[in-house]
């Protein structure tokens, strides 16, 4: 027989009760206040007639606009013309990435800090020249390079070089600083230089996540190279551009429809690749 005497049973807290929706004290409640604000004054501001576009007329011409696609031109000439510009539309794309991945690597060494005592001197510059390169968009780069480079792939190629290295330069940038840093550390300690620990220690560890980054900028380059030809930059956009300048709205919705299929085709196979780099 037991000489304590019997303990009352312990009473079950009650049930947490969840964080309330606004707090006075949460930063992140009141910045989301301001932007929710801030749309509001956007939608106030613009001139939006509303009413215009969802009135039976404007529905109407939009309807006669669409019906003037069909039927789309299947001409074998005109299909190998499509041909040849959605081939030059890809090579832009994926030249252009290329380029971009290499220069956003050279420029992301710099860019970043390698480890805790690095003193990263060529930071701050570096990353105001991706901020350049990235803040001016494609076609502004074609429409610049058109003057030096000529019209035609060259100009397109160039742009999403230039714009996509502002881009990829950073991310490189973010993830080599993020990386783990007990394997470089490890090597540093024994006298290994900086090139080699990040050859042998950073890099693998950062190479599928900078893969990675690769490859979606190149389905977005996809997309951009097809309206870089609306300036002369060459591939399908240089024909979708010539062909809805003449009204010729038939060969122009060959042109959408093979647009939308190479996007898909590549936006389907970078998302397999990631998926494998990922396992």
């Amino acid at each position: 027989m037991s000489l304590h005497p019997p303990q009352p049973a312990a009473a079950h807290p009650p049930d947490k009760l969840p964080p309330r929706l606004f707090n006075a004290r949460c930063r992140a409640c009141w910045f989301s206040l301001a932007l929710l604000l801030l749309v509001l004054a956007s939608f106030l501001s613009l001139d939006l007639q509303w009413g215009a576009f969802f009135s039976r007329e404007a529905a109407a011409s939009m309807g006669r606009f669409l019906g003037e696609f069909f039927p789309p031109d299947t001409s074998p000439a005109f299909l190998k013309k499509v041909a040849l510009g959605a081939w030059e539309t890809l090579a832009m794309s994926a030249l252009g990435t290329l380029l971009a991945a290499a220069a956003g690597l050279l420029l992301a060494l710099p860019g970043s800090r390698l480890h805790g005592g690095d003193a990263a001197w060529a930071r701050r510059p570096t990353r105001w020249l991706l901020n350049a390169l990235r803040a001016i968009p494609e076609l502004v780069w074609a429409a610049l390079l058109l003057i030096s480079a000529g019209l035609g792939p060259f100009a397109g190629t160039l742009a999403l070089a230039f714009h996509t290295s502002g881009v990829l330069g950073r991310l490189f940038a973010e993830a080599i600083e993020n990386a783990p840093s007990g394997p470089g550390d490890a090597l540093r300690a024994q006298g290994v230089g900086t090139l080699r620990v990040f050859l042998y220690a950073t890099l693998p560890q950062v190479l599928p996540q900078l893969m990675s980054y690769t490859l979606y900028r190149w389905e977005n380059n996809i997309r951009a190279a097809a309206v870089l030809g609306v300036v002369g930059a060459g591939g399908l956009g240089q024909l979708l551009a010539f062909h809805m300048g003449l009204f010729q709205m038939g060969k122009t919705a060959t042109l959408i429809g093979a647009m939308l299929l190479m996007v898909g085709l590549v936006d389907a196979l970078s998302h397999l690749l990631r998926r494998r780099m990922a396992g």
